[in-house]
């Protein structure tokens, strides 16, 4: 018997979802760029995170295959289900292929996570927060504001690595997209805080790394994620009613 339309985006979902976790297990390790491959050699880039922050892939990955099957085995037809599943089906699609690129082709791996970061947050903007909350939405929120942050870090690389900004000066244009963008963006959705939690994490690990200098931006940093957070729990607190 063949398989109905609509049975195809969640087999899709899953099936994506399960290639993007097991990508990195067949793809070499992404350890930032070599010496060389961009045109100025900044050294560490300061707008990138401390090491530990890469952790929260293991919380992505975890939920993501659970909403992936809750989703094809619970929830197949469900209209607040099949909203986000397009754009979220586009952001996997890049996400497999994402690490294969990165280690060779700066621009390009930029690029792409700015694609997957839109797709994200596509799905996380479309799904219904009321609609299985926990399983539905929250694993979205944390995936688009991981990507969020993991697209302003890879920009903020390749301004400084091309010679348009300082590193210093990356770092502090990065910062406040990551403020502004972040706060706007969580207003969409403000019941979900999740979304915001991601980019206080990726923030506060910015200044995590850059505590012995430079400073200043550090500071800048832990400001962004103290606003980052306080703005969310405002949005948060006012959309319970």
């Amino acid at each position: 018997m063949p398989m109905k339309t609509n049975s195809l985006p969640p087999a899709l979902v899953s099936f994506l979802t399960l290639a993007f976790v097991l990508a990195p297990a067949v793809t070499p390790p992404f350890m930032g760029y070599l010496p060389g491959q961009l045109p100025v050699d900044v050294g560490r880039p300061l707008i990138q995170p401390a090491g530990y922050a890469f952790s929260i892939w293991g919380v992505i990955y975890l939920w993501l295959i659970a909403h992936a099957l809750f989703g094809l085995i619970w929830r197949r037809d469900d209209p607040a289900w099949m909203a986000p599943r397009p754009p979220l089906i586009f952001a996997l699609a890049l996400g497999t292929l994402w690490l294969a690129i990165a280690a060779h082709w700066p621009l390009a791996a930029s690029a792409t996570i700015a694609l997957m970061a839109l797709g994200a947050l596509a799905a996380f903007l479309r799904a219904d927060p009321k609609a299985d909350r926990w399983i539905a939405i929250a694993p979205l929120a944390v995936f688009a504001g991981w990507l969020t942050a993991a697209t302003l870090v890879s920009f903020g690389i390749i301004l400084a690595g091309y010679g348009v900004l300082s590193n210093e000066g990356a770092a502090y244009t990065m910062l406040a997209l990551a403020l502004g963008l972040g706060l706007a963006l969580q207003a969409r959705q403000p019941s979900m805080p999740l979304f915001g939690a991601a980019l206080v994490w990726a923030l506060a690990a910015v200044a995590a790394v850059n505590r012995t200098g430079p400073e200043s931006v550090a500071i800048a940093a832990a400001i962004a994620a103290a606003i980052t957070a306080a703005g969310t729990g405002a949005l948060w607190w006012r959309a319970r009613g």
